[in-house]
């Protein structure tokens, strides 16, 4: 079993001096949901998703030496140029957990900026985003101060393993396009621990996608998403939905790899309304959708059934709509979303985004 505990990652104290580096790394949307793990954030079924480009976070990291007679992570962090104790006690637990991974984070004290390009916790996954970019700029590190992540492949493998224990859908995140997390026997080298690219098998139309995600609100979430994976373990249609899952990758798989386009919206819609009906059937049960998402559904619908274009939905653990389309229709659909759907938008606003090129070191 993949074991990255590294008991040599140690840094001279008398040697060692200040360093920075810095990245960028996208949200994801899923297509086939991940929505309840066990273990230390391992996934109940296998999950496929988009790579986005617009929707991202940055995040700066700069490391210092320290007195050597203080053996705990120090940190400082800010998000959004503010400083925030509650994503820093989140990210100090984080780090801590890696200490067997990174044993140097005890030797050098950390200052990390993060910022979103989108509002946060409004059902775009701004943890997917950030823990992956915290990865990617843990594993440069580790690069800069050892040499040892050469290799890109080993690289992000490292990254996706690490940004996974912070936030299982950000594995996926640090791979270009579309990514797979989760063991199955439909993509070679799947695994539970990390995700692995997908974008070689793609059919190109799927390769230049574009994701409209229309912001009905962008308040907090109610409930989050780690409290929502908990309640699927006294859920009792858990075990159908891993099953119903595991079908739909299968399906799905087929389709990306043909240019299927329908095949891929049927199951992207059926995996959106399923993920927020395991909500509502949760114990207690939690409606994060709002009406207007509901009216905008209906409305795509319609739409797609009126013009006979391709225009699908999905939804990650949030009230927003994500309007998945071949890049071939943007100008039809730019036209149907401002004449129709803004409207029902929180201040009118939406996120133009589409396949993008995964993490990107600044």
């Amino acid at each position: 079993m993949l074991d990255y505990r590294n008991a040599n990652l140690i840094v001279d104290s008398s040697a060692v001096k200040s360093g920075n580096v810095a990245w960028r790394s996208p949200s994801n949307i899923a297509i086939v949901k991940y929505w309840g793990k066990h273990g230390v954030q391992l996934p109940r079924n296998p999950s496929i998703s988009f790579t986005l480009q617009q929707a991202h976070t940055t995040t700066y990291l700069n490391y210092a030496p320290k007195d050597a007679n203080h053996h705990d992570v120090t940190l400082e962090f800010r998000f959004a140029n503010q400083p925030n104790p509650a994503f820093q006690t989140k990210i100090q637990r984080y780090l801590e957990s890696l200490t067997d991974i990174f044993p140097f984070l005890k030797q050098l004290h950390l200052t990390i900026e993060s910022n979103n390009s989108f509002p946060h916790s409004a059902g775009i996954a701004s943890s997917a985003s950030a823990m992956s970019a915290l990865a990617l700029c843990l594993c440069e590190m580790e690069q800069q101060l050892f040499g040892t992540l050469q290799k890109e492949s080993e690289f992000l493998q490292k990254a996706s393993y690490l940004a996974r224990l912070g936030s299982g859908s950000a594995c996926r995140s640090v791979y270009p396009e579309m990514a797979v997390w989760g063991e199955n026997s439909m993509v070679e080298g799947s695994s539970d621990l990390y995700a692995v690219p997908f974008a070689n098998e793609l059919h190109p139309v799927f390769q230049t996608f574009q994701d409209t995600i229309l912001l009905v609100s962008k308040k907090e979430k109610s409930v989050s998403s780690r409290a929502g994976h908990g309640l699927m373990e006294g859920n009792i249609f858990a075990e159908s939905r891993y099953q119903q899952a595991r079908q739909n990758f299968l399906k799905l798989t087929d389709a990306l790899k043909t240019g299927d386009v329908d095949t891929f919206g049927e199951i992207a819609e059926l995996e959106a309304l399923t993920l927020h009906a395991l909500m509502m059937s949760s114990t207690p049960p939690f409606i994060l959708l709002q009406p207007n998402t509901f009216v905008l559904i209906e409305k795509v619908r319609n739409y797609r059934a009126e013009a006979r274009q391709p225009l699908y939905f999905t939804l990650d653990a949030g009230p927003n709509l994500h309007l998945l389309y071949p890049q071939n229709i943007k100008l039809e659909v730019s036209q149907f979303i401002a004449s129709e759907l803004l409207q029902y938008c929180e201040d009118k606003q939406k996120i133009d985004d589409y396949v993008g090129a995964g993490g990107t070191k600044l």
